[in-house]
């Protein structure tokens, strides 16, 4: 088993973290986020680090220690320092832009796609064939520009669509045309 549960979160300067009972509360310059720890886990604050211990050795209680220490160490992180996903916009007249705070789309369809805005998440389109997906929360940034990335799925022979930001595609090769003419009379 991995022991990165058992690695403390050291908590920067401009953090603060509020625990009662199994609900822990950090705050940063970027937001509030709250975590609520299950039953089998023990938090604790000793000199400015987070300790996240087990109850018990059970299967179970071990595969979430892991879980719940990095779910706490992104919140840490993302409070402080938001995270971001960059998506890239592949293809002859596919594009985005910025209207207000929704995006719009143009990805090779009769019409244009709107994508709303989320709470808590912010975007931001460099040129207009990049978005950044901007958020404290590395779970719904990540979720989001998941969701942004379905409007058109990278196309497997042409490679266009909307992809993250150096994704590696494999383009699969088309139908071959036949090179020899026998045959023809």
């Amino acid at each position: 088993m991995s022991k990165i549960g058992q690695k403390p979160i050291a908590i920067p300067s401009s953090v603060k973290i509020q625990i009662e009972s199994k609900t822990v509360t950090i705050q940063g310059s970027g937001g509030i986020l709250t975590i609520i720890i299950p039953r089998n886990l023990k938090i604790s604050l000793e000199q400015n680090n987070i300790i996240l211990k087990r109850s018990n050795d059970e299967k179970k209680t071990k595969s979430i220690h892991r879980l719940y220490r990095q779910l706490l160490y992104n919140a840490v992180t993302g409070v402080e320092k938001p995270w971001e996903k960059h998506l890239e916009i592949v293809g002859t007249g596919f594009n985005v832009k910025a209207q207000g705070e929704d995006l719009i789309f143009k990805l090779g369809y009769s019409h244009t796609i709107t994508f709303k805005k989320v709470e808590g998440i912010q975007y931001k389109v460099e040129g207009n064939t990049k978005v950044s997906v901007i958020g404290i929360d590395k779970q719904l940034v990540g979720q989001i520009a998941y969701k942004i990335k379905l409007l058109r799925k990278p196309d497997p022979y042409k490679g266009k669509g909307i992809r993250y930001e150096k994704e590696v595609l494999r383009i699969k090769p088309g139908k071959k045309a036949k090179t020899t003419g026998a045959g023809a009379a």
